[in-house]
């Protein structure tokens, strides 16, 4: 439904969304994985599960706001279809901030598996992930400290790198701020 209040699905959706965001992502991680167990493909799961909900609102936030612009409106009014007024007007508009978001949001990604890794909850050896090359390296930190150095720096510089995609693009694909980039 374009205009009035939210169908009812989608109310219900956001409920559950907010019953979900009142706990700390994390914490549900590790409350998941202690029920599934270990493994790689668990861990994506998880991590899917528990940070569906801000994605969710970025994309409900960007679509009441596109759905009542003029463009949308008037496209409605001579009897534009859904289908087409979602493809043609409000699909564009809401990719771009959700593109950010998701840029911005991998870099939590990573750190929450590196933290499920770390903990031994997440990805299994034989596989390496920075949070287990953490982990193991702790006990040789006062002997061999490059050992938690290099991968606590790539995590660092990834999780730095990401959030600088992320204001590029925010850059990039903002309108407001295309005039003043330099």
């Amino acid at each position: 439904k374009m205009g009035g209040r939210n169908p009812g699905g989608l109310t219900v959706l956001m409920r559950i969304a907010d019953i979900e965001s009142s706990f700390p992502n994390i914490l549900l991680a590790i409350a998941i994985m202690a029920f599934w167990g270990q493994g790689l493909w668990k861990v994506i799961m998880v991590l899917a599960i528990s940070g569906w909900v801000s994605e969710a609102r970025t994309v409900r936030g960007a679509v009441l706001s596109v759905k009542q612009e003029t463009y949308v409106l008037a496209s409605k009014s001579v009897g534009a279809t859904h289908l087409r007024i979602l493809i043609r007007h409000i699909l564009p508009n809401v990719l771009a901030p959700v593109l950010v978001f998701a840029s911005f949001r991998l870099a939590t990604v990573i750190l929450a598996e590196a933290t499920l890794s770390f903990l031994g909850m997440g990805v299994q050896p034989p596989t390496a992930t920075w949070g287990s090359m953490l982990s193991r390296s702790r006990e040789y930190l006062v002997v061999a400290p490059h050992l938690v150095m290099a991968p606590g720096l790539c995590l660092m510089f990834v999780a730095l790198g990401a959030n600088q995609l992320g204001d590029g693009l925010r850059d990039l694909l903002d309108p407001r701020l295309r005039g003043s980039i330099k």
